[in-house]
């Protein structure tokens, strides 16, 4: 756990597809609405409302009441972990390409 005192594992939460989508979704908003984000999927509002719960445990998302409504708002700097563990294996995807790339020229 890092010092956000996350109680769900940032990997765990984006290995979803739907929880990634949400989260591209809220990318480029400063923050949406539950019935919005509801209406991006062909599920119900306590599915996406459970997605997001679980991004939350992450501190991938935060949300606050306007009203009767709840927004939502992405929290990207738990995604700097993700980052961080791809970056490792860069360095390795680069020289497994460049040694393809040299035999295939052989070839």
């Amino acid at each position: 756990m890092s010092e956000h005192n996350k109680s769900r594992d940032v990997f765990d939460a984006i290995a979803d597809p739907t929880r990634r989508r949400l989260i591209r979704l809220l990318a480029d908003v400063e923050e949406m609405p539950l019935h919005e984000l509801t209406a991006q999927f062909q599920m119900g509002r306590t599915a996406v409302s459970k997605h997001l719960a679980v991004l939350k445990e992450a501190g991938l998302v935060a949300d606050r009441k306007v009203g009767r409504e709840t927004r939502y708002r992405l929290i990207a700097a738990p995604l700097q972990e993700v980052k961080d563990w791809v970056s490792f294996y860069e360095k390795f995807w680069k020289e497994r390409v460049a040694l393809l790339k040299i035999l295939l020229e052989e070839e």
